[in-house]
């Protein structure tokens, strides 16, 4: 799960990115909405956590532009505790939660859940495909109720995978899914990681079938 955080106070952005990766997402950072503009034209994201007040390019600018292009991205404004206008405001432009300062970095990490499950179409936090089961929540993964030791990254990869079960994903996507800016993951390293996810769930009826030159699938393996 890849997040933007467009934020313009640095502590409270350092926070978030500190919580967020902390649960295992990749999280990026802006810190004006003309940046935030342009981060949302050129990549994809999963979640956006956008404040209002942001400078050169107003929060509710950003949203409109965002939604202009199509986008249905899920976006939690940020909004000081006084601003109903706003909240509303944001509401009607396309937002899908808002959340008033200061608030619980625990009740953010909640929403988070929330919007991501939203985005994928589902309102619970537990994915299920064949023996293989993934608690969102706790970011733990079970084969026949047996929980499996996978690291952060794996972790985040099988999500990736599972997300789009039956579906070819190219490196290039999980790539973008998985890697922060600046982060250098070669095409090597996701093969190293696929390799290791495998040795580790395919148990039984469900393997990571590689379609050469194309990119990876998820599958169920008939009895």
């Amino acid at each position: 799960m890849r997040i933007l955080i467009a934020e313009d106070d640095q502590v409270l952005a350092d926070g978030l990115l500190r919580s967020l990766r902390g649960a295992g997402y990749a999280v990026d950072q802006v810190g004006n909405g003309s940046e935030a503009d342009a981060a949302l034209a050129a990549h994809e994201f999963d979640l956006v956590i956008l404040d209002l007040g942001l400078p050169k390019l107003h929060g509710l600018e950003v949203l409109r532009k965002l939604r202009a292009r199509g986008t249905s991205t899920p976006v939690l404004i940020l909004t000081a505790a006084d601003s109903v206008e706003q909240r509303v405001k944001g509401l009607d432009l396309g937002a899908d939660d808002f959340m008033a300062k200061p608030f619980s970095l625990q009740e953010l990490e909640a929403r988070v859940r929330a919007l991501t499950r939203r985005g994928l179409g589902t309102a619970s936090s537990v994915i299920k495909h064949g023996p293989l089961t993934f608690d969102a929540t706790g970011r733990v993964a079970y084969i026949n109720d047996q929980m499996i030791d996978l690291s952060a990254r794996e972790i985040s990869l099988l999500e990736v995978l599972l997300q789009r079960a039956g579906r070819l994903v190219s490196k290039d996507q999980l790539v973008a899914r998985l890697c922060e800016w600046g982060e250098e993951v070669s095409n090597n390293a996701i093969e190293v990681y696929i390799h290791r996810l495998r040795k580790k769930i395919e148990q039984g009826q469900i393997r990571i079938a590689t379609v050469r030159g194309l990119g990876y699938c998820l599958e169920k393996i008939a009895a």
